[in-house]
C-alpha cells in the first residue's frame, strides 16, 4: 500500500546551515509512529508528516543548543 509514510520526497529535508539535516526516512518513521499512536485516522497523513518534521527539528535544535552550551561552558586549556 502506498501512502504518505512510504512515498519518497527526496533524501534530506533542508534546514538552516547550522542545523543537521533530517532524512525523509526519519520523518517517515516518526509520522508513522504518531499516526499509530493516534489510532490510525484516515486522511491525516500530511498533518502527521508535518508534526513529525516539526518534532524532529525541535529535537535537533535542542541538541544543538546543548552542544553549544557544553562547548562554551568548558574552560579553555
Amino acid at each position: 500500500m502506498v501512502n504518505a509514510f512510504n512515498r519518497g520526497y527526496g533524501d534530506l529535508v533542508p534546514m538552516s546551515q547550522d542545523e543537521p539535516s533530517i532524512t525523509t526516512a526519519e520523518i517517515r518513521r516518526r509520522a508513522y509512529d504518531l499516526w499509530e499512536r493516534n489510532h490510525r485516522p484516515d486522511g491525516l497523513e500530511i498533518e502527521f508528516w508535518v508534526m513529525a518534521e516539526r518534532e524532529l527539528r525541535a529535537e535537533r535544535r535542542a541538541q544543538l543548543r546543548q552542544q553549544t552550551a557544553a562547548t562554551s561552558s568548558c574552560p579553555d586549556r
